[in-house]
């Protein structure tokens, strides 16, 4: 698979792009993983929905160590060579595996949110990968044009309490409400077959509709660091948790943890 030199142009102006077919392949194996991943949680493991609200909206991270599926996809997909091409850079380091699941009949959306004030990790070089394991149409991701590159961070939220995820402060502006201000807002949603993947920068205000439909919401996701990706300080607890990890402001993430899947020193890429 081959980005067209407009993909990449339009990813830098919008900060989000479709890749159509780009875990094609691997569905099979991806669904398989999440169902394992279903059956026995890590310790991330969330369920996103309060008393009274209907439907399952299931989450979990970082398990790509222990479900053999997701280390392949990881290891031996297009993904790392992708992702490298979208973000101009040398080598593709992996930062997490993310699972999503909203049953039929899950109202809840997705919280409007932008990944990067969660994260541990800064710098201009980084995309997730989002890819349904279903054809969706109104379940997809949903990406604010351009607010990849708003001068001021979104303030994290919690998404079962709606509550700040850090301390008050200047930092950070409040959670903006895009379907309310069209004209100021340009939403990006597209319809999406299986293996399709909508690539977005960690920065890029996102969310999800819930889910409406007579079948399930399987989504597969995947957090990839470019060359200039440092650890960064955050004011509070971050998301992953990431604990003990020995690393100061400044540094690149430990590869030990976080390893190379493209490009300098990898050893299992395409």
């Amino acid at each position: 698979m081959q980005l067209e030199p407009s993909q990449i142009t339009d990813f830098e102006t919008d900060g989000a792009i479709l890749i159509k077919g780009l875990f094609r392949d691997w569905v099979d194996i991806i669904q398989a993983g999440i169902e394992k991943n279903m059956a026995d949680p890590g310790p991330y493991a969330a369920e996103n929905l309060n008393p009274g609200e209907s439907g399952r909206f299931f989450d979990d991270y970082c398990n790509w160590s222990r479900i053999a599926e997701f280390e392949e996809v990881i290891r031996h997909s297009e993904a790392g060579k992708i992702a490298a091409g979208i973000m101009r850079s040398q080598c593709t380091q992996l930062f997490h595996d993310h699972v999503l699941v909203k049953e039929p009949g899950t109202s809840k959306p997705t919280p409007w949110h932008q990944d990067s004030p969660y994260y541990f990790v800064d710098g201009k070089q980084t995309v997730s990968f989002w890819s349904p394991m279903e054809p969706v149409k109104k379940m997809s991701l949903r990406c604010v044009a351009g607010s990849h590159l708003w001068k001021q961070p979104v303030l994290p939220t919690r998404w079962l309490s709606e509550s700040d995820f850090y301390p008050e402060n200047d930092q950070y502006m409040p959670v903006p409400d895009p379907d309310s201000d069209p004209a100021t807002f340009r939403i990006l949603e597209w319809e999406m077959q299986p293996g399709d993947a909508v690539a977005f920068d960690f920065r890029t205000l996102h969310g999800a509709r819930g889910n409406h439909s007579d079948r399930r919401r399987r989504a597969f996701s995947l957090r990839l660091l470019g060359d200039d990706a440092r650890y960064v300080a955050r004011p509070g607890p971050t998301s992953p948790p990431f604990p003990d990890h020995g690393m100061i402001a400044g540094q690149r993430l430990r590869e030990d943890w976080f390893p190379i899947i493209y490009g300098r020193d990898a050893t299992n890429h395409p």
